[in-house]
């Protein structure tokens, strides 16, 4: 029996630290490569040496780097990813980050943009759980 191919020959990983290098371990188990994003502090970080490949966008404070959705498209444009695991924190619950991946044809692994919005509302997500009986 062949081993089934990988949904994705390259993901670019927007988080850094111990969920980066959890999502590198599991994509090299996978057979798929890696792309690190990292702010000039994080240069030496284990996530940037563990992946495939790095791509520094920004300064140190996450607002100028890591929170910026155009660096992390941009660096997904340069290196081929295909598809981007948010990781927590940062962009994973931004519906604008899921909307211009899917904008520029990455995949966003993770919930659609109307879940990430109604997980950010919290009467919204009320509403949810009381329709399906939650």
């Amino acid at each position: 029996m062949a081993a089934k191919k990988p949904p994705f020959d390259k993901i670019l990983i927007a988080n850094r630290g111990e969920i980066a290098c959890r999502v590198i371990r599991t994509c090299k188990r996978l057979g798929i490569k890696t792309v690190a994003v990292y702010s000039e502090a994080d240069a030496d970080a284990l996530h940037v040496r563990a992946a495939d490949e790095a791509v520094l966008i920004g300064p140190p404070p996450s607002a100028q780097s890591y929170l910026l959705i155009d660096r992390i498209v941009e660096a997904c444009r340069q290196t081929g990813a295909q598809a981007v695991h948010p990781g927590y924190g940062f962009l994973s619950e931004k519906q604008e980050f899921q909307e211009a991946l899917a904008k520029a044809g990455i995949v966003f692994i993770g919930p659609e943009a109307h879940a990430i919005h109604a997980m950010g509302d919290k009467i919204e997500s009320k509403k949810l759980a009381l329709a399906a009986g939650v």
